[in-house]
């Protein structure tokens, strides 16, 4: 089914930050969990009944969709409200597969629409292959015509317009259990080589082909699965080997000792060599023995509410592809090397394990807006994230740790260092076309954890949640009876370090 959610809204509410830098001759995008994160919960419901039952009528009269009239209605009442930008939201349902995407693509182009965001899943419907979202800002005129040249298109199961008066947002839903996170796999595909003519492996067919095996094997993955094994390629092996020597030259000078640290103990126990790529189960166990993380597959680059959800079970959604041979110090999306290198060895590191699990603690039943700032935070801190040591700036970011260009300029004079301090970072816009003219630097992890608790503490959300290890379930802390557990089992534990703190006292 397609339904195209039309609301007039504040443009900047909708920009999209496209990601561009030059790498090995290419105009690459890199990752981004900002874009559109206050986009992923909206809903449909129907709000004004008179006019809602004036549209059904016309609809059966006419063979119309109520939301059409209510459309054709806005625009009909003058030629400035015809022309006027409507930005909307496309619910596309593929029969022939997500290669038919582009035929959208391109109709909203001939049309003369900008798409500003597009993200996909499997679709659980049978005799529908994807389910596909795409925003875009069009006149409302455009928007018609495009929506009636689609309706008779084959490749879609059927379409409905939902119109601006149905739109309204209600409190999200989010997984309790790590189970549920076999329902966050939303992504966003917009830098997908099948898509992006910019992306390295476009014109490159195999290429192609291997990504979409790969993305099918994490589709197909669920709660408790083993992590399937890649038998990668050498190819793959080669692209792999040159960044792990890059990133094993740089980091003893400019990566922080927590990082140094876990990358030793990578390569003591033969997890981190040059010859093959690490396998995520074998990183899983490892993360799970040294601060409880574990990974999961991802197909792709996963939707900001869906990634940060995973991280409040300290479950890390990792991608197995690898970027392709052409581009191996940059990629436009997240692969296998830039999770590897990038995020696990700090994923080892205790402290920095519990501030990625308040990160996401802090999305659950987060607003859009919230979600956004909470992206942001994110992407300053656990993507470019800067630290003093010694009196010296380090990196911790796995954006700069798996990307040797912007590691240098981040450390460099060539750039701005601010003091991380959530609120400020949270709303300072990010530079993506290329390397960052501000970097936010931390006193170390503990101080960053300690601003950033006392930031979450003034969100909105009217209720706390906490993560239950034993359980991997996460506890809504909303009544007393609750609460009054979490007392009891608090006590508890204060107990037992005091009275490990006395004998620690007592003399010999």
């Amino acid at each position: 089914m397609m339904a195209v959610a039309a609301a007039q809204k504040n443009r900047e509410m909708f920009a999209i930050k496209k990601s561009y830098s030059i790498e090995n001759g290419y105009p690459s995008r890199r990752r981004s969990l900002v874009d559109d994160a206050r986009f992923e919960t909206l809903v449909v419901k129907q709000t004004k009944q008179t006019v809602l039952e004036e549209a059904r009528n016309k609809a059966n009269d006419y063979g119309l969709t109520e939301e059409e009239i209510l459309l054709a209605n806005s625009a009909s009442e003058s030629p400035e409200a015809e022309a006027a930008m409507q930005s909307a939201a496309l619910v596309v349902r593929l029969k022939e597969g997500i290669s038919s995407l582009g035929r959208i693509l391109k109709a909203i182009e001939t049309f003369h629409g900008t798409v500003q965001h597009v993200e996909s899943r499997q679709s659980r419907v049978e005799g529908v292959d994807h389910d596909v979202l795409i925003k875009l800002d069009m006149t409302r005129g455009n928007l018609l015509q495009l929506i009636r040249s689609l309706r008779q298109s084959g490749s879609f199961s059927s379409m409905n317009l939902l119109a601006e008066n149905n739109i309204s947002v209600k409190a999200p839903w989010f997984p309790k259990h790590a189970s549920e996170l076999d329902d966050c796999n939303h992504l966003m595909t917009k830098y997908e080589p099948d898509l992006d003519m910019n992306h390295p492996g476009f014109a490159d067919k195999v290429y192609r082909q291997r990504r979409k095996e790969i993305a099918e094997i994490a589709f197909a993955y669920k709660y408790g699965d083993p992590i399937p094994y890649i038998a990668y390629t050498d190819v793959e092996v080669k692209t792999w080997r040159s960044v792990f020597k890059t990133v094993q030259d740089l980091a003893p000078k400019h990566a922080c000792a927590e990082y140094r640290a876990a990358f030793q103990m990578l390569q003591d126990e033969q997890i981190f060599v040059d010859h093959r790529l690490p396998q995520l189960q074998e990183m899983s166990d490892f993360l799970r023995k040294n601060t409880g993380f574990s990974l999961r597959p991802a197909a792709g680059l996963l939707t900001a509410r869906d990634f940060l959800a995973s991280l409040a079970f300290r479950i890390f959604q990792s991608t197995q592809y690898v970027r392709h041979v052409n581009s191996p110090y940059h990629t436009p999306e997240p692969d296998s090397i830039h999770e590897l290198l990038g995020h696990m060895p700090l994923l080892a590191d205790p402290s920095f394990a519990q501030f990625s699990q308040e990160i996401g603690l802090a999305s659950l039943g987060a607003s859009d807006e919230e979600i956004e700032k909470l992206s942001t935070v994110y992407w300053f801190t656990v993507e470019f994230g800067l630290c003093k040591e010694h009196g010296q700036i380090k990196a911790y970011g796995a954006g700069l740790l798996s990307s040797y260009g912007e590691l240098l300029h981040a450390i460099s004079d060539k750039c701005e260092h601010r003091a991380f301090e959530p609120a400020s970072t949270a709303v300072q816009p990010y530079q993506d076309q290329e390397y960052q003219p501000i970097y936010y630097v931390a006193e170390s992890f503990e101080d960053a954890k300690d601003k950033f608790r006392r930031w979450v503490s003034t969100m909105s959300r009217p209720f706390e949640v906490r993560f239950n290890p034993h359980t991997e379930r996460v506890e809504v802390l909303d009544s007393v009876d609750k609460l009054e557990t979490l007392v009891h089992q608090m006590n508890t534990e204060i107990l037992h370090l005091t009275n490990a703190i006395h004998k620690l006292k007592r003399p010999f």
